[in-house]
């Protein structure tokens, strides 16, 4: 068995994808009867790395075919197929001998493959690696590719939870252009394979979410749990022809790039899973965007100076309406949050309420003429200037929330690749899922 991964062949302004490579490869590797092709694997590598063009993407091929043959098509499919015209694009491919159906890979690539999912690595951590394994390796440009085709040759045994994505391609001369792609048609689709199927479109915003809007190859891309259901759902869609079409078997969808993590210790560029408390009213700001900070829920979790650690939160514009649950809480509120983080912020992914603050104090009201009592000094409690009558302290209120206990997700519209669907079950509170 050889396993050929490859990545970097895209660019944000030319297209191209590197799925629609990996596709070709399998697809001449058919043809030409050099050998089957057990499985193609999509890989999401970790979503804050500057580099990376749009979801981040590596490839594996699984196949039979002889190491040299599949290198040499590789190769030439790379070479004639990357936009290494764009200086940002720069492939790399990595071919292994190695039967991931019966032998696991060894355990440093393993551990790379977790990395490049959760981490930053280096250019020179993969030529190191490859040199020691003794790997077949191409690249262009600086190379960098060559992380994410390495991560791939080892991602099969890294991981241990799959979904599955059907891509379709258009016809290469409609490239570019607008898609035709019939826009209730996808809705039904929708419907029809949900939630075994997700993240097909956003009903709150009245989008195709698996219609690219890229002048890349591909005419749409359908998501689930079950591989037969991701095809059905692709065929129910009336567009303009497609010219081609290959499941992926991937990490998407599992919220493997979190991290568990506290306030005090996560570092810009990557994913995490924070126990945290609001510590101030969510804010809104120009464009649109809302902002919350975050403090310990714990009392002497503080920094050194007597203050206590906080991170600011963000609900950017694209994700929609999340931003009203976002607005919703209040301080004290004690929260899961999931996301990035990038310049000292994290941006919000999801966050599962785990205590919500239920009263409020307030001003107490004489309870004989109803007119709202004045402090009486420090420590003095409350007094009417009008009928003299007194009380301690201030009386606690009912508070109604719009929130509830559980999970709260961005839209469909907003979703990482990578980022786990409320709808796909196994949270550790009730979810109240977005379509």
């Amino acid at each position: 068995m050889t396993v050929v991964g490859i990545d970097d062949t895209d660019s944000r302004e030319l297209g191209m994808c590197t799925t629609y490579v990996a596709a070709e490869i399998a697809e001449r590797l058919r043809q030409d009867d050099w050998g089957t092709v057990s499985r193609l694997l999509l890989v999401r590598l970790n979503p804050a790395v500057e580099y990376k063009t749009r979801g981040n993407a590596a490839l594996a091929i699984h196949t039979d075919c002889d190491l040299d043959r599949a290198y040499a098509l590789a190769r030439e499919r790379l070479e004639s197929l990357a936009e290494t015209t764009d200086e940002r694009t720069n492939p790399g491919l990595v071919v292994a001998a190695h039967d991931p159906n019966t032998d696991t890979a060894p355990d440093d690539v393993v551990r790379f493959a977790r990395a490049a999912i959760r981490d930053h690595l280096s250019i020179a951590d993969a030529e190191a690696m490859i040199d020691r394994h003794g790997y077949r390796s191409w690249y262009a440009g600086d190379g960098r590719g060559r992380i994410g085709a390495l991560a791939a040759i080892g991602a099969w045994d890294a991981l241990a939870e799959w979904t599955y994505e059907y891509i379709s391609y258009r016809e290469p001369d409609r490239w570019g252009t607008t898609r035709e792609v019939d826009h209730e048609s996808v809705f039904a689709a929708a419907d029809w394979g949900y939630p075994a199927v997700w993240d097909t479109v956003d009903r709150g915003e009245d989008e195709t979410v698996c219609v690219p809007h890229t002048p890349g190859p591909i005419l749409h891309g359908v998501r689930g749990d079950d591989a037969a259901a991701v095809r059905t759902v692709a065929d129910r869609i009336e567009s303009e022809p497609v010219a081609a079409s290959q499941l992926f078997v991937t990490n998407q969808g599992t919220d493997v790039h979190l991290q568990d993590g506290s306030l005090s210790t996560v570092d810009d560029g990557r994913a995490y899973r924070l126990e945290g408390q609001v510590a101030s009213e969510p804010e809104t700001r120009r464009g649109g965007h809302v902002f919350v900070d975050l403090e310990p829920p714990a009392a002497g979790d503080g920094a050194a100076d007597g203050a206590p650690e906080r991170l600011t939160c963000a609900a950017f514009e694209p994700t929609k309406r999340f931003r009203d649950r976002v607005r919703a809480l209040r301080v004290g509120d004690r929260l899961t949050a999931c996301g990035e983080v990038s310049d000292g912020t994290l941006k919000l992914e999801k966050f599962a309420v785990r205590d919500l603050v239920r009263t409020e104090r307030v001003t107490p009201t004489c309870p004989d003429c109803g007119r709202t009592m004045k402090s009486a000094g420090r420590n003095q409690g409350y007094r009417c200037r009008d009928c003299g009558t007194a009380t301690a302290e201030k009386p606690t209120r009912e508070l109604e929330r719009e929130l509830e206990d559980g999970w709260y997700e961005v839209p469909p519209c907003a979703r990482r690749h990578i980022a786990k669907p409320l709808v796909r079950g196994g949270f550790d509170a009730p979810t109240h899922p977005e379509r």
